[in-house]
């Protein structure tokens, strides 16, 4: 089976998808690399520090990078470290969002427009591909981009040239591309919706963020990173923490914030469950997710230690992994994306008994 094929098929599962990180980088990032390199991301997790380290090993380099991943996952937030971890650190960086844009207004937004070019065009406007020389141009959603747009930016970016709306030569740019989206390119070229030549000149290298659900021992770093920003001295009860990380989160990290400012307007103390909104309660009523007693997420006095959270989360995406693969510890090792040895150290070290999940 070809490469491509192979992650054609791992893509197909919805966990297998994001151990890809690993097989494209050697080694990870540390916490406290990730920390001191990326102190405006919040990831501490396995998967996040996977990205970290290809950020790390694509910035310096000039190459295109095509980041995707699920609404609200941060792609923005890559993209800016990006920029800033490369050579280009002291230019600017622009961000579009091409999905936000009328489709008639694009055109001119990316590539500017010369004065009389069209009626109200009383003067002549640089587009984002001038204000971005010398620097990074952020394409957002560029799977929303119409199939005439990305005919003009295939062209832009394999000749560094540009042409304003009614202009009569072309102007010289000298920008790094990089590309987001959270839709599947490759099975919108299939369906002929997306420039297959585009395609393969924004995916040069490849940026697959994981959703919320598979980085869960974030949740409580971003929980507090999001209430300091609120400002008001405000925590989490037990009850309420235990909510926010067996919740699905399909709006991601953004969900995530938005859940947090709703539950602070409703109280300027202890966030409860009640504080939350209702659609995380009626999640958690649906699907059953919830915390069994020997997975308690607090001490013996009451406190919610991060360590203690991060253990028992760890122990409890094990026994889930075992359950689905009828206790065959290699099956649950490639849906942990991790070595077969370290999940039997794991199983170890959390006392599960395997036996319990045979058939």
């Amino acid at each position: 089976m070809s490469d491509r094929k192979k992650y054609a098929s791992v893509a197909t599962d919805d966990m297998g998808k994001f151990t890809m990180v690993f097989e494209q980088v050697s080694e990870l990032l540390s916490k406290v690399e990730a920390r001191q390199l990326f102190p405006d991301i919040i990831g501490q997790s396995k998967v996040m520090r996977g990205v970290f380290n290809q950020i790390v090993k694509v910035a310096p380099k000039e190459s295109t990078v095509l980041i995707t991943g699920e609404t609200g996952t941060g792609k923005e937030l890559i993209a800016r470290s990006i920029h800033q971890h490369s050579k280009r650190q002291d230019q600017p960086f622009v961000a579009i969002n091409c999905a936000a844009i009328p489709e008639a207004l694009l055109e001119s937004e990316l590539f500017g427009y010369e004065k009389g070019a069209f009626t109200g065009a009383n003067t002549k406007k640089p587009g984002k591909f001038e204000m971005a020389d010398g620097g990074t141009l952020f394409l957002d959603e560029i799977g929303d981009m119409p199939m005439e747009t990305q005919a003009k930016v295939l062209r832009a970016i394999e000749e560094n040239t540009i042409e304003r709306v009614g202009a009569i030569k072309p102007t010289k740019v000298n920008v790094r591309f990089i590309a987001a989206t959270n839709r599947n390119l490759e099975k919108m070229v299939e369906s002929g919706l997306f420039r297959q030549d585009l395609f393969y000149r924004l995916n040069v290298f490849s940026i697959v963020l994981p959703p919320l659900r598979h980085r869960r021992e974030d949740i409580p770093l971003l929980t507090e990173k999001f209430l300091n920003e609120i400002g008001k001295e405000r925590h989490l009860s037990s009850e309420a923490l235990q909510l926010l990380l067996t919740n699905d989160w399909p709006g991601n990290v953004r969900e995530l914030k938005n859940a947090l400012e709703s539950a602070a307007v409703l109280t300027d103390e202890k966030i409860l469950p009640s504080n939350l909104p209702f659609s995380l309660k009626r999640n958690e009523s649906h699907n059953g997710s919830t915390f069994h007693s020997n997975e308690a997420i607090v001490d013996a006095n009451g406190n919610a230690d991060l360590d203690s959270q991060i253990k028992n989360y760890e122990r409890r995406i094990i026994v889930d992994a075992l359950r689905r693969s009828g206790g065959v510890q290699v099956k649950a090792a490639t849906m942990l994306g991790i070595k077969e040895r370290s999940l039997w150290h794991r199983i170890k070290k959390h006392q599960i008994n395997i036996a319990e999940f045979k058939p």
